[in-house]
Order: structure tokens, then sequence, then C-alpha cells
């Protein structure tokens, strides 16, 4: 059994691919090691997973079809894990152009690679941030989602749909993953707890956006990945769809991945201070573009399909990160 992950030195890429190498999986792991963030950080991930004999890596990018439709052929994969993308919020509104070829063509290349290729799952990357100015709290799977405000939230309802239709048309079974506010150790450099971890620990302030007046549903990334290999064991079928009592028969779902429980963002500082033991300097700031002020999963959907619920607190999950950064800067 060989599955692939793109994104595999990515955040969510790297620990997803650690967790089905220890379950005796082959592994094929793509990223293209972009400069978004940090590449020494990436190939810091990689040189973890290059202790397992069943994990391999190949540098490459889903926006070349051809190199994708030649790594479909060369192996034979059971299940196609999607984690790769422009990620960022805000960054997609400064260089849009990277995420319409990341999200749009490089997702559409996965799609047509998964449509000559047949692998039995699906799994791709979503966001929360699909449901923009959705008032209504907490977000259901079954709310609408079509008034995003960032570009980048607009790609990832865009791939939702993108999957809805191949799902329709070619029989593909797909499970798209709505991401809520994931950390943790390995974290991304771009991700409030990174940030305010480094700046705290160098004595610079740190900035809090909308003058702390935020929450987020934080989610831990050993609950993001026992929920994708739990899924990825349940690929949504046309039997199911049919008995769940859907309109329109499809074999796609998605599913939000989140803990449950919105944390205020001030209150999220105070535990980050008493984890590392210092007071952190803090600069209150107007609201930024494309962001938005609450965000809270109902995970019902995640939990009936298999049987999980997140559990992991921002207490245990803010001292894990903590743990990680003070060991791999060493400070």
């Amino acid at each position: 059994m060989t599955i692939l992950i793109t994104g595999a030195a990515g955040f969510i890429g790297y620990h997803t691919a650690k967790r089905c190498c220890e379950e005796g999986l082959e592994v094929i792991g793509i990223d293209n090691l972009n400069d978004y963030y940090s590449v020494e950080l990436k190939h810091g991930r990689l040189a973890q997973l290059a202790a397992y004999p069943n994990f391999r890596f190949q540098q490459m990018d889903i926006v070349d079809k051809g190199a994708l439709m030649e790594l479909f052929q060369t192996h034979a994969f059971t299940d196609v894990i999607h984690l790769a993308a422009q990620a960022g919020v805000r960054y997609s509104l400064d260089n849009p152009n990277a995420y319409a070829e990341s999200n749009l063509i490089g997702f559409l290349n996965m799609l047509e690679a998964c449509r000559s290729y047949k692998p039995a799952h699906f799994i791709y990357a979503s966001s929360s941030s699909v449901y923009g100015l959705n008032g209504k709290m907490p977000f259901s799977v079954e709310d609408r989602a079509d008034c995003p405000i960032s570009f980048y939230a607009a790609t990832k309802r865009a791939n939702e749909l993108m999957a809805y239709s191949y799902s329709h048309l070619y029989g593909i079974q797909t499970t798209g993953l709505r991401f809520f506010t994931v950390y943790g150790p390995w974290g991304r450099p771009d991700m409030a707890l990174f940030k305010f971890s480094k700046a705290i620990l160098e004595n610079r302030p740190i900035d809090i956006y909308n003058e702390g007046q935020m929450s987020r549903d934080f989610t831990h990334i050993d609950d993001i990945v026992e929920s994708i290999v739990r899924l990825r064991l349940r690929p949504p079928s046309w039997r199911a769809s049919l008995e769940a009592g859907e309109s329109q028969v499809t074999a796609g779902k998605v599913y939000n991945i989140g803990r449950g429980q919105p944390v205020k963002l001030l209150d999220f500082v105070d535990c980050l201070e008493m984890t590392i033991g210092i007071k952190a300097q803090r600069r209150l700031l107007p609201m930024q573009a494309g962001d938005v002020v609450e965000t809270w999963a109902d995970v019902t959907a995640l939990a009936e399909w298999v049987e999980f619920y997140p559990t992991i607190s921002v207490e245990t999950g803010v001292a894990s990160f903590v743990k990680w950064y003070r060991d791999y800067y060493r400070v």
C-alpha cells in the first residue's frame, strides 16, 4: 500500500507523513520547497522523515502536470493526501498569482491525475476561511460558504467545488478538510503562535490585531493528523450519500477539522506568557484586511463519521509548541 502526500515538507504534511510511516505505510512525499517561509525549516522536517525507510521524497511542483502524471504512472497510489498549496490569507493580497497557480491550476492537475489513475481516496486540504462573512456560529459544513473575503479563501472554496464536480462526473471519492487554525511543533513561522513566541523570547512587542477582540478555534496538529488518518480509512461512498438523503448523489464530502471550542486571542496570549514565563509587550492594532473576528467549528459530522472528537487543550498544545521551539532554536 503506497500513499502520496503532497506538501510533505509543510507543517501538516510533515506530521501526516510521519504518522503514516509509523503505521507502516509506504509514503511518497512531494513538495516544491518554495521560499514563502524558511526553506531551512522545511529541510529540517524532511530530515526527520528521512529516518523512516518507508518514506521517499521527490522535489516536485504540482503545477508541472507532466511530472505529476509520470509520478502517478510510476506508483500505484492507493490513497492521495493533497496538502500542497500556497498558504496564508494575508500574502494572497500581495501575490494572488501564486495562489492561482498552486491552488487552482495545481489542484486541477491533481484531480486530472486522480481521474486517470484512480486512487481509492483523494483527501485534500481546504480551510475554515471559506466561511468568510458567515455570522452563524459554530460554522457547520451545511452552512453556505459563498462570501470569501480573501483570495486565498476563494481558491479553497473553488477546490471544494472542483472536487465535487470530479466526484460527480468520474466517481472519484474525495474528502475535503476545512482546517481551523492549526498549531503545534514544527509549525509555520507566519502563524500567530510562532510569531508571538519568537517575539516574546527576543524581547520584542507582539502585534495583536482588532485590539485583541478576536477568537479562534485553535486545533493542535496531533488532532488534525488523527482526523486525517481516520478519514483516509473511511472514504465517502455512493451508497453513503444515498443513505444521507442528498438531493444530488456524489462521492465527495467535506468536514470541519477543528477543536470545536473557540478561544479568545487575549486568553491565548495569556496562556503563552504563562508557558514561556515572560510577559509579552502587547501592541494592539486595527483589524487586517481579509481577516475574520471569530472562527468556531461544528465537528459533529466528523465525529459521526470517524468516531473522533479533537481533544487537545490549548494549555497542552501551547506547551508542546514552546518545548519544541526552545529545543529547535536552542533558546
